[in-house]
């Protein structure tokens, strides 16, 4: 190895052991708790670099497991000490175990990985109270909820086969491809079930809709809707929540037919983002109107269990298989009205249906599939709209009318016109 590139890669270990070590003797706060800060950790990484040179001069991969041992026994010695005047914990003890083996990485070459571990370390470090706080805020069902999707996305999707079976329309059900979109479905959700358990249902107007939008912006409508005709002085203020949250859905359409069929994305952006424009300036003309209202609590209950993604499962597959038979026996009006059918109970179901089809050799034309899913977003916008007109007051249901009816003809028109 050239002295510039030994050089580079010690020096990055030393970079790193500085900045866990910056971390700690900032957490340490000058109190002389902590048995190691900067220059200790930046030498705990040299000298796992240092070690794994060692090695290789040698030729013999014992001596770094050696030096290992010996590091690691330092450790547990600082461990018991500190444990014996009543400092009892881990986290430092551990975190200098790492940035030695994060020093051999260094020097072994794999400085992507080196840098991730470094940089990980020292945040995982530096947010311990705002994880603290997270966890107790978590209740069991968060945590159970955590562990079923841990379960669907480790341990059965990798079992599931991937390929199609039978003859069409059967051969549009592929077990693995339909899992993968729970997966991916109920990712998406859970993430925004995350952020709203983080930041609180009623942190903002904009900030409820957008949040419960990423959960379920069926879940805001609803929860709105009955609010707005109980308070009817907040029908301003809750329109904007509304008005958000189906924004969202729109941009939650892009980003699924991105991950699922990216050569699709081009047929559906212009009507889609616009769309999802008119529901932005809406918002914008609604917060406007509504004079910084309070903005109602949303209440979201864990958004993943596993009946309802099983039963999300047998939905996306059977919308495939009728969508299939539908464009096979009825042609281009076929898949359009199974679109708008499917839309009534899940437009994430018909989005990836579609983007599925949609794919080369798919068996639905690409400019069909694109329609089919602005046309399933409209009329899912429509149902939600619905829900505004029967349980909203009637000063929810003129605020929100003209934001729906404009979502609706420019989207559509769009689709059908570009």
């Amino acid at each position: 190895m050239d002295p510039v590139t030994l050089f580079y890669r010690f020096g990055l270990a030393l970079v790193i052991g500085g900045l866990v070590g910056l971390q700690r003797e900032h957490a340490e706060g000058g109190k002389g708790e902590l048995f190691a800060g900067v220059r200790t950790f930046a030498l705990f990484s040299l000298a796992g670099a240092g070690g794994a040179l060692l090695a290789e001069i040698l030729a013999y991969p014992w001596a770094f497991l050696v030096l290992l041992a010996v590091v690691g026994l330092l450790i547990i010695v600082s461990h018991g000490i500190s444990s014996w005047r009543g400092a009892i914990g881990l986290t430092t003890e551990m975190a200098a175990l790492l940035t030695f083996l994060i020093g051999a990485f260094c020097y072994w070459g794999m400085l992507e990985l080196a840098a991730a571990l470094g940089v990980t370390v020292a945040v995982l470090l530096s947010f311990k109270s705002e994880l603290r706080r997270f966890a107790q805020q978590l209740t069991q069902a968060d945590v159970l909820a955590a562990l079923k999707f841990a379960v669907i996305t480790a341990i059965v999707l990798p079992l599931l086969p991937n390929q199609t079976f039978g003859v069409p329309p059967w051969d549009a059900f592929n077990p693995y491809r339909v899992w993968l979109m729970v997966v991916l479905v109920s990712g998406v959700g859970f993430a925004g079930y995350v952020l709203m358990k983080r930041l609180g249902p009623g942190k903002g107007i904009v900030l409820t809709g957008l949040i419960g939008g990423l959960v379920s912006s069926t879940a805001v409508t609803l929860s709105f809707a009955h609010r707005g005709k109980q308070e009817a002085v907040l029908a301003r203020a809750l329109a904007v929540g509304i008005a958000v949250a189906w924004t969202v859905m729109f941009g939650r359409v892009l980003v699924v037919v991105a991950v699922v069929n990216l050569g699709l994305l081009s047929r559906i952006v212009f009507p889609i983002v616009a769309a999802g424009l008119v529901g932005l300036v809406g918002s914008f003309v609604l917060l406007r109107a509504a004079r910084g209202g309070e903005a109602p609590a949303l209440e979201v209950e864990a958004p993943f269990e596993l009946g309802p993604a099983v039963r999300f499962g047998l939905l996306y597959g059977g919308i495939l298989i009728a969508a299939r038979a539908a464009h096979l026996y009825l042609g281009d009006l076929g898949v359009y009205l199974s679109s708008v059918a499917a839309a009534v109970a899940d437009v994430d179901a018909i989005t990836l249906t579609m983007a599925e089809l949609g794919r080369p050799g798919g068996g639905v034309d690409p400019v069909t599939a694109g329609r089919a899913i602005v046309v399933a977003a409209m009329a899912n916008t429509l149902v939600k709209g619905g829900m505004v007109a029967v349980l909203g007051g009637r000063s929810l249901r003129r605020t929100m009318a003209p934001v729906l009816g404009a979502m609706l003809v420019v989207g559509i028109g769009l689709a059908f016109v570009l």
